[in-house]
């Protein structure tokens, strides 16, 4: 029931671009105001409040970019004043309402390519790190993907300039130590803990999805710390490979099962038992 009452409560956020008062969303879902909290907090890790503000900050990344101005993006987001969504701006774009909305104009973007032992890896940098790592695309596709997400960035293949990175990048598929790299990534609240809880297990080890729900405070939350590592733009730098589920089986994985069991098993992490399901 936990689920129902969650997917209920979204939908209906989803619906209304933003968060909805606590007894709504639980007329909505069917139960009380403290079980929706308590279900939430289960399944997603986050509150009601918390989901709603990035449904609302989803919103306002697709009208920073059709609507004229970013005043009429903010409040046409459901953003009581421009204060207030300046102060969360940085976070959730990781650059100015107004820089987002021109296609992050000025913002330099450097990639570069190379092959590995799990296959052909794309990876894409800004001043403050590694912001996206692509694996097996199409020679064709690779600058069209990172221009769909910063159009009018300058954007430019730099093989010298990504040389450490791409090294770095190559050992740990290797099954090799290599120096943490800095990335740049955003995500919700509960995302970035999961995040920061998966950069912390050491080379050789494995922890389970329960052992990270635990060790971001939100025991009950298993599913989320998947969904958490699902949305993961930067393996390898953010080791989701190195979580699996409690009963030993691997879980899943963005690139395939068949690359995390090869890098598992390239780190000596993977017992001969844990079957690939």
């Amino acid at each position: 029931m936990s689920a129902d009452s969650v997917v209920l409560a979204c939908r209906a956020m989803h619906t209304a671009g933003g968060p909805l008062p606590l007894a709504e969303l639980a007329g909505h879902a069917g139960c009380s105001v403290r079980q929706l909290q308590r279900d939430f907090d289960n399944t997603l890790g986050v509150s009601p409040r918390e989901y709603g503000a990035s449904v609302r900050a989803m919103n306002a990344r697709h009208t920073l970019r059709t609507s004229p101005s970013v005043t009429d993006a903010i409040y046409h987001a459901g953003y009581g004043s421009v204060r207030a969504f300046y102060e969360q701006a940085s976070a959730r774009l990781g650059m100015t309402p107004s820089d987002f909305a021109a296609g992050a104009p000025q913002h330099l973007l450097v990639w570069s390519t190379s092959d590995s032992t799990v296959g052909k890896l794309t990876c894409v940098a800004g001043p403050r790190g590694i912001c996206l790592l692509l694996h097996n695309t199409p020679a064709a596709d690779d600058e069209r993907r990172i221009r769909d997400e910063f159009p009018h960035a300058i954007c430019e293949r730099d093989d010298d300039a990504m040389r450490d990175v791409m090294h770095a990048l190559r050992l740990i598929a290797e099954g090799k130590t290599a120096p943490e790299l800095p990335i740049d990534v955003t995500g919700t609240a509960f995302q970035a803990r999961v995040w920061a809880a998966l950069r912390e297990i050491p080379y050789g080890e494995v922890r389970t999805y329960a052992d990270i729900a635990q060790e971001v405070g939100k025991p009950g939350a298993i599913r989320a710390v998947g969904s958490a590592c699902g949305a993961n733009r930067v393996p390898l730098s953010i080791p989701c490979h190195r979580v699996i589920r409690t009963d030993g089986s691997l879980g899943g994985f963005g690139w395939g099962l068949e690359v995390k069991e090869d890098l598992l098993e390239r780190e000596g992490s993977l017992q001969p038992t844990i079957p690939i399901a």
